[in-house]
């Protein structure tokens, strides 16, 4: 798995990070995750959600944040995200909810890689385990082409075959892994010895590490 992947961490403490994903990959609750990890290491994210689409998307994340202490801006155009990014704390953590779209759309890719080089943030492709490995391989090339330069993989504990996560992650490096349901645990920093741990497993429950954090 190591020599055939790669692995990288996400560069929360560099730049902000743009959430791009298909509708229902798990986007929403990555970004949970990663502020309530954040929070419990002592740092206030800014959380922003650009999904002005999805029915009920803002007030999911709004639960969350209100939950962590943050407040959650709401940008539902470019120049309002810039600004909510511009406005943050000094040096502060940005998480950015992009609304599910189609990567395979030509101006969808350019508006990804539009918004991203406006606010210097880095797109990290989310998709869900499960999905039939060619199409999980296009997608991850197509967010790729939009600048996406990591993948999180979510579901993982929902599935019994990983084919469409190896395939993504050949084309992107891998971040994170979703292993759970819950918000403080449920997802992991991606690694070779995680991902094999995953694809060597008997039952979901003997995939789970020695240790949680």
């Amino acid at each position: 798995v190591a020599g055939a992947l790669r692995f990288e961490p996400l560069p929360i403490e560099r730049r902000p990070l743009l959430f791009a994903g298909p509708p229902g990959a798990g986007k929403t609750l990555t970004i949970a995750r990663l502020a309530t990890r954040q929070v419990m290491a002592g740092a206030l994210p800014l959380v922003v959600t650009a999904d002005a689409r999805r029915a009920g998307a803002t007030e999911q994340l709004a639960a969350y944040t209100r939950l962590l202490g943050l407040e959650l801006a709401v940008a539902e155009h470019p120049v309002a995200v810039a600004r909510a990014v511009a406005g943050r704390r000094r040096g502060g953590p940005a998480l950015i909810d992009l609304a599910g779209g189609d990567p395979f759309q030509e101006t969808e890719r350019q508006e990804i890689a539009a918004l991203a080089g406006a606010i210097g943030a880095a797109v990290v492709a989310v998709l869900p385990a499960a999905l039939d490995a060619l199409e999980a391989a296009e997608l991850a090339a197509a967010y790729r082409e939009a600048g996406a330069a990591l993948l999180v993989a979510t579901r993982l504990d929902c599935a019994r075959r990983l084919g469409g996560v190896l395939t993504a992650a050949t084309a992107l490096p891998l971040a994170e892994i979703g292993v759970g349901p819950g918000a403080a645990d449920g997802l992991l920093p991606a690694s070779a010895d995680l991902l094999a741990a995953w694809l060597a497993r008997k039952t979901p429950q003997d995939a789970l590490p020695d240790r949680m954090p």
